[in-house]
């Protein structure tokens, strides 16, 4: 009995024994796989080696109920110093490992601020705006006030009042976009001459730029929608002859030519009496004659006359006693001229290739 009292003790010491250094080498081992870890994930994993529910402090813990009872709280306690202590050292490696990668991804992110700074683009005027504006500071240099008025007209303000018989081709469906027969997209601007002279009294000296709409096809001298700009005079004693000095110095302005060319062709438009085409000495071959001009050396710019005295009459203005002189242009085909573009599509195709010809 004393013999087996003894190998039971024997054998419980040797339990304890090995539960202990079986601990000292599991905390060797973990502490030394903690310390060479390299990446987060190989952290964890050791992390789950050792502390996980299938680790192996885990398995040491529940071999715990084989110890004598007496020996189990100072067993126990060890192994949850060792526990604690291989947490506390997980953590501080996590925070080495953490501030480690911080400094990679700063190193990858590091800007030479020696580097030339990155050029941004400049913007523009579009080419049509920027001859619009030119051509404005023009007039209200000499006077005049810009007007602008509403796209969508009325029958009588677009036509009737500017001496535009019902007949007249402009009126035809398939060359104005009416929205019904009596409201439509204004084919000029002139709608807006008309507007004021209902409105203000002689003298009137005034401009009006806008877009305009017509059904033409898109070519490379035609779209659906471009810019007109008309002017209009209205005085005593207004003459021919104020309306060439006007158009020539304008002209000459324009296109930065003190010597430029301009002729009056005798024409015919409903709202004016006498009624002329503006052309100038061709720009591109000084009259020489080029494709440009049709090998003729001369280029039609703008159309111009009196106001018809039925025109003045429609609006209320004492034919008798005022006279005035109209003008009307094209600022999307002056900018063709004046920067050489040969292709009205140019202007709304927002190919920047284009455009940055311009800042």
């Amino acid at each position: 009995m004393s013999f087996w009292l003894l190998n039971s003790a024997a054998a419980t010491e040797t339990r304890t024994e090995n539960c202990m250094d079986e601990l000292k080498h599991i905390k060797s081992k973990a502490l030394s796989e903690i310390a060479s870890a390299m990446a987060l994930p190989e952290l964890d994993e050791v992390r789950v080696r050792y502390l996980g529910k299938k680790g192996e402090l885990t398995g040491l813990l529940k071999g715990l109920g084989k110890l004598p009872v007496e020996e189990r709280p100072a067993a126990g306690a060890e192994i949850n110093k060792t526990k604690d202590l291989i947490q506390d050292t997980l953590v501080l490696r996590k925070e080495v490992l953490d501030s480690a990668l911080i400094d990679v991804q700063l190193a990858a992110e590091t800007i030479d601020v020696t580097l030339p700074g990155r050029r941004s683009d400049v913007g523009a005027l579009h080419p049509v705006t920027r001859v619009l504006r030119r051509m404005e500071a023009f007039f209200e240099s000499v006077g005049y006030e810009v007007v602008e008025g509403p796209e969508i007209e009325d029958d009588y303000h677009n036509f009737e009042a500017l001496n535009l018989p019902a007949h007249h081709p402009a009126r035809a469906m398939h060359d104005t976009f009416y929205f019904n027969p009596e409201i439509l997209l204004r084919t000029h601007t002139s709608s807006v001459q008309v507007r004021v002279m209902e409105t203000r009294e002689p003298p009137i000296r005034i401009i009006c730029p806008g877009r305009v709409y017509r059904v033409d096809p898109p070519d490379p001298s035609h779209l659906p929608m471009f810019h007109q700009l008309e002017g209009l005079v209205v005085d005593r004693n207004i003459s021919f002859a104020d309306l060439k000095g006007t158009v020539v110095e304008f002209l000459r302005v324009l296109f930065e030519k003190a010597n430029l060319e301009v002729r009056f062709r005798p024409s015919y438009f409903p709202f004016t009496e006498p009624s002329a085409e503006v052309d100038v000495q061709c720009v591109q071959c000084a009259g020489s004659g080029c494709r440009v001009c049709s090998h003729t050396g001369w280029l039609e710019v703008m159309g111009s006359g009196m106001v018809h005295p039925k025109v003045l009459e429609y609006s209320g203005i004492d034919s008798e006693e005022y006279t005035g002189f109209a003008f009307g242009m094209g600022p999307d085909r002056l900018a063709m001229l004046r920067y050489g573009v040969d292709d009205l599509r140019h202007y709304l195709d927002n190919d920047l290739r284009f455009l940055r010809q311009f800042t």
